[in-house]
């Protein structure tokens, strides 16, 4: 199947964003924190996307905070596919008892809009990159549990998996040998949507405060940063927002591409 133009547009952007997060020591211009300019400096030839409130050059801090952005949301998104992949392929598999459990523990956490409990969690925690992970893993497991539980629901009906049970297989050989496999196509079509919620949640943390800490940064912290300037008519703070939706566009672009590529291959096999 031939890749869409907009797939590729949005491979390519997508492979430009981690490029920039991988090599931000080698790209940036500047050090994160170096003041090099005047107060919002405009556009020019030194500075390509001009300064910041306090001078610092625009295009470093987007290129560090791309990095910091990409990184964190990443690490969460594979800590949530893991976590709630295993839980769900464990409780459709064993059923009963143990599935009433986890299915009852992730109705109550969803019952809690994500959003805030992560403001309460952090409130109260010391605000480090890695309780951020396990903060937004944790809570995006809660979506990856429901999803794979109801895929791996209809697979455990199939005969090849009863043929497995009948043989004596453990739940560990079902999981990784007979569900996995052929839970692949939904879970990675839905692991590029958690990867954008992941980004989306953690410049949303940082812009309120309770995300990424000086002196590190982000999207969302560059956005808070320069808010201000949106009264006096200065984009700065327009410049990270931008980013977030180009990269979120971009990985929806190429999700979008693969679940309907996995689609009409299931069809055309059927």
């Amino acid at each position: 199947m031939r890749m869409p133009f907009s797939a590729l547009l949005g491979l390519i952007f997508t492979g430009a964003f981690f490029f920039a997060a991988i090599f931000a020591p080698l790209i940036a211009p500047y050090d994160m924190a170096e003041v090099v300019g005047g107060v919002w400096d405009p556009v020019s030839a030194t500075h390509w996307f001009g300064t910041d409130a306090i001078g610092r050059d625009m295009l470093t801090r987007m290129i560090y905070g791309g990095q910091t952005t990409i990184f964190v949301a990443s690490a969460a998104t594979i800590l949530s596919f893991v976590l709630g992949s295993i839980l769900g392929f464990t409780a459709a598999v064993t059923g009963g008892w143990v599935d009433q459990i986890l299915s009852r523990i992730v109705d109550l956490i969803m019952a809690i809009p994500s959003l805030i409990l992560a403001l309460v969690i952090l409130s109260v925690t010391p605000v480090t990159l890695t309780v951020l992970i396990l903060v937004m893993g944790l809570l995006d497991a809660t979506r990856v549990f429901r999803l794979s539980r109801a895929v791996a629901v209809d697979i455990t009906v199939m005969d090849y998996v009863e043929a497995a049970r009948l043989r004596g297989e453990g739940w560990a050989w079902i999981i990784f040998r007979e569900i996995l496999p052929n839970a692949l196509s939904p879970l990675v079509a839905e692991l590029g949507l958690r990867f954008i919620f992941a980004v989306l949640f953690i410049s949303t943390l940082s812009f309120l405060g309770l995300g990424i800490q000086p002196p590190l940064a982000d999207w969302g912290g560059i956005v808070k940063e320069n808010s201000a300037g949106l009264v006096y008519g200065i984009p700065a703070a327009l410049i990270p927002a931008f980013a977030i939706a180009a990269l979120a566009i971009s990985v929806n672009l190429v999700a979008d591409w693969v679940l309907s590529r996995t689609t009409s291959l299931k069809g055309g096999r059927g």
